[in-house]
C-alpha cells in the first residue's frame, strides 16, 4: 500500500532527479538494486520541441522521462537499453527516430525492434541521453505527481497538450505501423 505524497518526501525525489545527470555508461554500474525513481535527460537539440523543464545542476540538459523501478539497476540495464518490447521509453524513441534512423520493426505481442536495431537504439540513448535517480521504498507513490508537476513530454499522460503531445502521439502511431498491419490471430499486449 504506497501513502500519499508528503512535500518534504516529493521534494527530495524533485532533488535527486535534478542531481547533474550521469552519462549512461557511467550511471549503470552506480545504480542501485533497490526502488526508485528516475528520469532520463538530454541537450534541448537532440529532440527538439520536446524538452521538459532545464536540469537544476546542468541547465543545458532538459527532462524527457521518467519512470519508476523496483530495482533501478536492472530497469535501465534490462528494460531501457536492451529490449523494445518492455521498454515504452525506448519504443517511443524508436519511433521519434525513424525518419532518421530508419528502425526496423516487427510483431510479436506487439510492436518490437528486430533484433539487428536494439543495440543501434542502445547506441544512440548513450550517446545522446544522461540519467538521473533517486532511490526510495515505494516510488509509485510519486509517480504521478511527479509527471503532473514535471510534465516530462515521453511521458503523454502528463504532458501538457498541444504540439509536443501530439508530436509523441504520432511517433507512437507511426512506430506501430511501421511493422505492418497486426498478424491475423494475435492478441495485442498494451
Amino acid at each position: 500500500m504506497t501513502t500519499p505524497d508528503t512535500p518534504s518526501a516529493l521534494n527530495a525525489v524533485i532533488a535527486g532527479l535534478n542531481e547533474a545527470p550521469t552519462s549512461i555508461t557511467d550511471a549503470v554500474p552506480l545504480l542501485p538494486r533497490t526502488a526508485g525513481v528516475y528520469a532520463w535527460w538530454a541537450e534541448p537539440e537532440v529532440l527538439p520541441g520536446l524538452s521538459g523543464p532545464a536540469n537544476d545542476a546542468d541547465p543545458d540538459v532538459r527532462l524527457l522521462y521518467l519512470g519508476i523501478a523496483s530495482n533501478l539497476r536492472n530497469r535501465i540495464a534490462r528494460n531501457h537499453l536492451a529490449r523494445s518490447g518492455s521498454s515504452t521509453l525506448r519504443r517511443t524513441l524508436a519511433g521519434l527516430l525513424l525518419p532518421t534512423q530508419q528502425y526496423r520493426t516487427t510483431w510479436t505481442d506487439r510492436v518490437i525492434l528486430v533484433a539487428e536495431d536494439e543495440p543501434r537504439l542502445t547506441a544512440w540513448m548513450r550517446d545522446h541521453l544522461r540519467l538521473t535517480w533517486f532511490a526510495c521504498p515505494e516510488p509509485r507513490q510519486h509517480e504521478n505527481t511527479l509527471i503532473r508537476l514535471l510534465r516530462p513530454p515521453l511521458n503523454v499522460e502528463g504532458a501538457e497538450r498541444g504540439e509536443a503531445r501530439s508530436v509523441v502521439k504520432a511517433a507512437k502511431a507511426a512506430y506501430t505501423a511501421s511493422a505492418g498491419p497486426r498478424p491475423a490471430g494475435l492478441i495485442a499486449n498494451p
